[in-house]
This record gives structure tokens, C-alpha cells and sequence, in this order.
């Protein structure tokens, strides 16, 4: 089954009224059914997050996620924004996406997996065997 993938442009808030254009490549496999991957590609070189497919699904509607990464909406002047709130050891970032094209990204992935699916793509048995494999 072949990935999900969207290419989408986030601002991220620099403070005050400043932002930047941050391209994002939004990735989701079926053999890792809860994940979203973002790719951000930067002047310093692609920076990967991998995070859960609920939390960025739940962020749209309200507050989501709890540490590393968080999502909610905002009603702006404009329409909604989608913030996500990204931190690290290394760091910290705000990011401001359309609310819309996640939702279309987000909607390819079910077509895919329905919500609720998700533990019947995962084999934990080969999954167990591959975390072996690896440790030997």
C-alpha cells in the first residue's frame, strides 16, 4: 500500500508580527498505522518529527497532545489556524498550518486506515522480531 504523502508551507513565528515559510512534507505509512511524520526542511537540512496521527486529528477540533508536541486551532479575523507547538531538548518552535490541508491529508490517511483500525495493520510479533533483530 503506498504512503500518504502532502507538501505544505507552515509559517513559523519568529515573535511580534515576524514569521517564516517552513515547507513541510506531512508522511503517513499503513505498516505504522498511529504515526504522522512531518519532514521540515530547513537551511541547516530536514529536521523529522513523528508523532501521533490522533493528536494532529484531535488538534483541529481543540487543545491536543501534552509535551513534545501540541496542536489546537485558533479563530483568527482571517479563518482558523492550526498551531503546533513543537519542543525539544535542542529547542522550540510555534507553527502556524491551514487547518484545511491537514484535514485533507489527514482524510487520505483513513481512506486508508479508519480511525479505529489502526491495531489491526500493526503485527506486534514482527515488530517484537525486528526490535530483536536489531538489539543483536
Amino acid at each position: 500500500m503506498m504512503p500518504v504523502r502532502a507538501d505544505l508551507e507552515l509559517r513559523l513565528v519568529l515573535g511580534g508580527d515576524r514569521s517564516a515559510t517552513v515547507p513541510v512534507r506531512l508522511g503517513y505509512r499503513p505498516a505504522d498505522p498511529w504515526a504522522v511524520t512531518a519532514v521540515f526542511r530547513t537551511a541547516d537540512g530536514d529536521v523529522t518529527w513523528v508523532f501521533g496521527r490522533d493528536l494532529l486529528d484531535e488538534g483541529l477540533a481543540g487543545p491536543s497532545g501534552e509535551g513534545d508536541v501540541a496542536v489546537w486551532p485558533v479563530a483568527t479575523a482571517g479563518g482558523t489556524v492550526l498551531y503546533l507547538s513543537l519542543a525539544s531538548p535542542n529547542g522550540s518552535a510555534l507553527l502556524e498550518a491551514d487547518p484545511v490541508a491537514v484535514r485533507e491529508f489527514l482524510d487520505r490517511t483513513y481512506v486508508h486506515v479508519p480511525a479505529g483500525t489502526e491495531s489491526s495493520r500493526f503485527d506486534l510479533d514482527a515488530e517484537l522480531a525486528r526490535l530483536v533483530d536489531d538489539l543483536a
